[in-house]
Formats: structure tokens, sequence, C-alpha cells
């Protein structure tokens, strides 16, 4: 088999048709087991919590056992192992990276950390190579629209990242990384809990040398290491006043410094960035079937760039009121927020500072009911935005278990996401621009078999108006060219996945056929695949825990066009991990093991074979 998945990943371009019959083996295994697991609760999907079997939307949850094994540097590396998401990155860890959640736009995601809104008012959507992904103790994948629950953003979907929340007794744990091109991180935290008081605290420090981040011969290329250097820490407390009270506070902070090559040879160009996000909140259970929650959350995310001074500096604020109420089989909630934007870049011109503010005001509501085999789901949601006006948007959902162990979905939702700030006011900015819409449908069968055995197909079809490009000159200053909403996209697409135990050997794949095209050109969207893959196994031997993932992806086009092609590739990534004794864990992992060349842009280097040594300790 080792010799097969080698043969795939040097044919690059024909890895998506090398690795079907291994996801489709895998997605039939799901039928031949059963599962003790307990059934996890997500967050996601409603803004309440559920159990992950009875949502009625397309989505995924990453523990923070995942997180380790996974060996990933960055949070979009880790996302790109999910079904329907892909990336691409203009270089390495800590270059700029845009995670596309089943085609759409990085800037068509909304993403959480703790509850707590981030996101660019530069050029839109969260910068993923600011979040450090070793803070992060679980994560939750939405794929499909959800502006009635969350507003503005959620065109293709929402990810939530959550911190850790100490429970027990004190627990402290650390952790030490050493991988090739000089990669190390070392991490330290302590949670725990104790007389109504809960804690989580961390810090962590990692570094590379990093690897040439363009090709010979592309425009500015500089022919040196391009590494990178994070700090991070981050703080969670919590205080269970009484039966009905309770109050908490979290905030994360962290700083990057990385290399990269600019437009200019030779030069020797370096970004800053930090990120911050902070939130407090008050929950109140009146009765097992009244709660609610006020959180107060603020995200400041900058950008800077030496010798070639650019800064860009984002802040928001979130302010959220949510009740819900159980009656019966039904259960409702209500939404009141407030989102406040605000924009700053100095010295975009000499003498010249852009500074820009917006906010929108929201009401939200929500029902869910549960009728034997029957599940409905709807919600409304009218945003007040001071530029734009009020934009309306609705969802809903049906679920309709059939059979023992087989349930059928289908949902409808719209939605929309506001130009940025820059996109409207800077040199290249249009004033004229329009918010972008969407319209969704899509359908999903599932079979499952407890909570890790199951099989899944979605398809969905999500159309785009007054998308929003950079185009030619025209409607702005600049003579470079303006943004400026071009026309229509098409988003559609089926994903098949599957999770089961065979024996003693864990299995999950997933297949994507994705279709992410400009309806007025009919060219695909830029750097996206047509076809994904992914797959993965895992097993206990002599000892050790021993597992293998490919991930695959079809070609894609840096240009809008469609002339500029880059190949279709396939990785094979193994890892092993070992408990030498109670409490301290030995982890080995290798990616990219047949040493795969490709891009995720075009003249854009990626690291070739690369591995690393981790060993954790925590309490027993």
């Amino acid at each position: 088999m080792t010799s097969s998945f080698r043969s795939c990943a040097r044919r690059g371009t024909t890895a998506f048709v090398c690795f079907t019959p291994f996801v489709v083996v895998s997605a039939a295994f799901a039928q031949a087991a059963t599962s003790t697991t307990l059934d996890p609760v997500v967050v996601t999907a409603n803004r309440t919590p559920q159990p992950l079997s009875s949502v009625l939307a397309d989505i995924s949850v990453v523990d923070r056992t995942t997180i380790e094994r996974s060996g990933a540097v960055g949070v979009a590396d880790l996302l790109a192992r999910l079904p329907g998401i892909e990336f691409a990155r203009s270089g390495g860890p800590g270059s700029a990276t845009s995670v596309f959640v089943r085609g759409a736009e990085n800037r068509h995601t909304a993403v959480y950390i703790d509850g707590v809104r981030v996101d660019s008012q530069s050029t839109g959507g969260a910068v993923w190579e600011q979040i450090p992904l070793d803070q992060i103790d679980r994560i939750e994948v939405l794929r499909g629209p959800a502006a009635a629950v969350y507003g503005s953003d959620a065109i293709g979907g929402v990810i939530q990242l959550f911190t850790r929340r100490g429970r027990g007794p004190a627990q402290p744990s650390a952790s030490l990384t050493y991988g090739t091109y000089r990669t190390g991180l070392a991490q330290a935290g302590v949670s725990g809990s104790a007389q109504g008081i809960d804690y989580s605290l961390s810090a962590s420090h990692g570094r590379s040398d990093g690897f040439d981040s363009r090709t010979p011969g592309a425009a500015g290329h500089n022919p040196d290491e391009d590494g990178w250097r994070r700090n991070s820490v981050r703080g969670r407390v919590g205080y269970e006043i009484d039966a009905v009270h309770r109050i908490e506070a979290s905030v994360l902070a962290s700083n990057l410094r990385s290399h990269y090559d600019g437009f200019t040879p030779g030069a020797d160009d370096w970004n800053r960035h930090a990120l911050r996000t902070g939130n407090v909140a008050w929950h109140g259970r009146w009765t097992d079937d009244a709660t609610t929650r006020l959180q107060l959350g603020r995200t400041r995310s900058t950008y800077e760039t030496q010798p070639s001074f650019y800064r860009t500096e984002t802040t928001l604020g979130d302010y959220t009121l949510q009740h819900e109420q159980r009656i019966g089989p039904n259960t409702f909630t209500g939404t009141l927020e407030r989102r406040d934007d605000e924009l700053r870049n100095p010295a975009v011109a000499p003498g010249v500072t852009l500074e820009g503010k917006r906010h929108q005001n929201a009401v939200g509501l929500g029902w869910r009911g549960d009728f034997g085999a029957h599940g409905f789901q709807a919600h409304v949601r009218r945003d007040d935005d001071s530029e734009f006006g009020a934009k309306s948007t609705g969802s809903l959902a049906w679920g309709w278990a059939f059979l023992p162990q087989w349930r059928m979905t289908v949902a409808a939702a719209n939605s929309f996401r506001v130009p940025t700030l820059y996109q409207r006011f800077s040199q290249y900015g249009n004033a004229a621009l329009v918010p972008e819409r969407g319209r969704n449908v899509e359908l999903g069968l599932r079979w499952a078999a407890g909570t890790d055995t199951a099989v899944s197909l979605v398809a969905w079809h999500n159309k785009v108006t007054n998308l929003i490009a950079f185009g030619d000159p025209g409607p702005c200053p600049d003579e470079f060219g303006c943004y400026v909403n071009v026309g229509r996209a098409r988003l559609r697409g089926v994903t098949l996945a599957g999770n089961t135990r065979l024996g003693g050997v864990t299995l999950r794949g997933s297949l994507d056929w994705h279709d992410p095209r400009n309806v007025d050109t009919d060219k695909v969207l830029q750097r996206r695949a047509r076809r994904l893959a992914t797959f993965g196994a895992e097993t206990q031997l002599a000892g050790w825990n021993v597992g293998a993932d490919i991930q695959a992806a079809g070609k894609r086009y840096e240009d809008a066009a469609n002339t500029q092609r880059m190949g279709g590739y396939a990785l094979l990534n193994v890892f092993v991990s070992k408990v030498l004794v109670p409490g301290l864990t030995l982890e080995g992992r290798i990616d990219n093991v047949g040493n795969k060349d490709y891009e995720l842009a075009r003249n854009y280097a990626t690291a070739g074979r690369n591995g690393q040594v981790t060993l954790r300790w925590t309490t027993p």
C-alpha cells in the first residue's frame, strides 16, 4: 500500500482518482462497526448547546487530542483535513493564508474565538496566520450559510475556536517540539478548578528558520530562508457564584514575526502580526429550561510590513444578549447583538491616514422543534448596518429519521457580507459597493451507529450575487485598479464522508466534488480545486499508536481567467505516539513523505518532506 501512496504522490494530477477507492472503502466499512463514544455537545449550529447527533447541519468537531496528533503548525493546515475545506498560502506558516469553506471566499466564513468575532476590515475574513493553534482546545466547523444566526459574513460557513476551560484538581502541562527547518515549539500551562473557580493559563514560544518561500525565477525572489517566530499567551477563568449565576472571562494574545519575499529583488522583507482577543460573560440558569447569556467581547488585529512600510489595524467590538427557553419539544431563542467595526491604516500615502468606523445592530429569533422522527428548525434575523441599512436573513431546516440509524436533512438559507471599510474607502476603494448576497439550498443523508461510526452524503447549491473582486481602474482614484461588484458566483458540490472503527483500526475519509465558479465568465474561482480527498487510518501496534493520513487536491488556477494552472497533488503523512510513563507521551510525525513539489499559490514554495518530534507531559 505504501508504494501505491507514493505513486499517487508523484502523479499529483491524478491524485483524486488514486485515492477515491480508499475513501469509499472507508465509508463502506462504517456499516460494520458500532461505538460507545458519548455524543459530543456543540454550540455553533444554533449558538446553543445541543448533541452533535441532533444537529440539522453539516458540522465537524476537532478535539484537543486530534489537534495534538495532527502535528499541524497552523489552524488552516488542520482545517484542510476536514471535508469541504481547502486553503491557499503564499509561502510558509507565517505567510498570508486564506481558507475556503465549500469554495467560498475567505471573507465568507465567520470566525470566532471563545465566542468573540475575529475579522479584518482590510482584507476581509480572519487573518489565519495570526491565530496560534497551540492555544486552541477545540474547533467546531459549520459548513453552509448561517447569517440568520450570526449576521454578516457567514455565506460559506462558521468556524468557532475554543480555548481550554479548567476542570478538577490543578493539572500542569508542558510540551517540547523540534523538527525540520530548525522548527521548535515550547508550551507550558496549568488548569483546574476549586471552590467554584475554574482557571486555565498557558504560554508558548515557537520559531522556525523556514524555507525559501518563493520559487526560483519568480518576481521579487530573494534566495534566503523565510522563517517565523511566535509568542502567545492565553488565560480563562470562571466563577460559579451560585446555582443560577456564573461569570467568566478569557484573553488571548499572539505576536508573530515572519519573513517573506515581496516584489523587490534582494529585499529582506518581514512582517509583524499581533492578535488580541478578550471577553467577559455572564450566564444565568434560571431553570433547567431557561438560560440567559450576556457577553462583551473585543478583538484587535494588526499587520505591519518592513522595510517597505504598510500597517493596518482592525478593532471589533461584540455585545451579545441571548435567551433560550424550552417548552416541551420546542426550544426558542432570542438574540440582541451589536457589532462595532473600526479600521485604521496609518500612512497609506504621505501624510494621509485611512480611518473608518461603522456598526451593526441586530435582533434574531430562533426555533427548534422535535416531534418523533421529525426535527424542524427556523431562524430569522434583521441587521441594521450604519452604512447599508437593514438586511434581513432567514433559514429553514428539516430532519427526518426515516429508518433506525438513517436520517435525511433539507435546508435553505440566505446570507450577506458587507464590504470592508478598506474596500470602500482606501485608495482602491469604491464607495458605491453593495453587500454580497448568498442563497443556499442543501440536502443531506446520514447513516450512523454511535458517534464514531457514520457515513454522510451532502449536496449543496449556493448562489452569490454582487461578488466583490479587484478590478480595472475607474471607480476609484488609483490607476492600478479598484474594488468592484463583478457579478455572480455559483458554489455547488457534493461531499461524501465516512468514519468508523474496524477491528483495531480507526478509519476516516472524505471526497469532495466542488464547482466554485464565476457564473458571468464561466471560470473556476481562483486557487480552488474541483476535487478534494482525505483519508486517515490509525491503530495500536506493540504499544505504539500508529497512523497515516492522505490529502489530495485536483488542479487549480491562480488567475480569474484560468490561464495559470497549478497541478494537483497528493500528500502522505505518517505519525506515531507512545505513552512512556503515565503522563509522559512521545510523539513523532513525518509530513509529505513522498517529498511532493506542489503549489498552494503560484510561484510560492511549500514544505518538502519534513518531520518533528514532541515530548508531551501532564499530570496523570
